[in-house]
């Protein structure tokens, strides 16, 4: 186990509680763990580290929305995200940590702008019932897939594609739990293989186990009482902040 100090633990545990909050109904948040394990663990580790927190936090997302998945879009973008995964995997072997954390600091201020889109194109089309383009799957798997190896950051980039495919409210919520559940366990393999998953990245999985179901009661209740508008703005803000921090370091 490595040593951290009083406030880098304080910080590993608000990531793991955003994991929680994250797949417990306010996705806003899934970018969060991302930054702050980056900005405590070197970029590439950060990426192997997260990972098993996140299929923690997968289990108890299909727990609790596992009956509302749309399989039929689950099958139209699993070949697309499996070339943009394969395709993190490259980049991933061939950049150091520095090149690492420069990219994942691009990805969370470029996801804060899909993020901003996704908002407007709510307030614009909601009276709008046409469904995006079954081609656009093309698009958005490889993006997805990447962004997922790369920085398990892919919650915005999905969310606009299931938000945006006229999904109901719970149908989003299954389908992302499926979807990142799957997606996740195809890339320990991957994560093993390129050193990021090791015995000391789970053993701090397990500490910190904890605070992620802490996170997911706290988000599960909170996203019932609480205008989410409000977490995606601060969320938002965060996460460019560190986005930046992340760029410029």
């Amino acid at each position: 186990m490595p040593e951290f100090t009083a406030l880098e633990w304080l910080l590993l545990a608000l990531a793991a509680s955003a994991v929680g909050l994250s797949k417990s109904g306010m996705p806003a948040f899934g970018p969060v763990p991302t930054a702050l394990f980056a900005s405590v663990l070197p970029a590439k580790a950060s990426t192997g580290a997260v990972l098993g927190l996140l299929l923690v936090g997968d289990l108890i997302a299909v727990r609790m929305y596992h009956a509302h998945a749309d399989w039929r879009i689950l099958r139209r973008l699993v070949p697309s995200v499996v070339v943009g995964v394969l395709l993190g995997v490259v980049v991933l072997w061939f950049a150091d940590d520095q090149a690492v954390r420069r990219i994942i600091g691009a990805i969370l201020v470029f996801l804060v702008a899909l993020s901003l889109a996704l908002m407007l194109r709510r307030r614009r089309d909601r009276a709008e019932t046409r469904p995006v383009p079954p081609a656009l799957a093309h698009v958005f798997g490889p993006l997805g897939g990447f962004t997922t190896m790369i920085a398990n950051a892919a919650g915005p980039v999905m969310s606009l594609y299931f938000v945006a495919s006229r999904l109901p409210v719970q149908a989003v919520l299954g389908t992302a739990a499926w979807f990142f559940l799957v997606v996740n366990a195809f890339k320990v393999p991957f994560s093993v293989g390129l050193g990021l998953m090791t015995p000391e990245s789970l053993l701090l999985n397990l500490v910190l186990v904890p605070a992620l179901i802490v996170g997911a009661l706290v988000g599960w209740r909170l996203a019932r009482r609480i205008s989410p508008a409000w977490f995606e703005r601060i969320v938002l803000v965060l996460t460019l902040a560190a986005g930046v921090y992340l760029l410029l370091s």
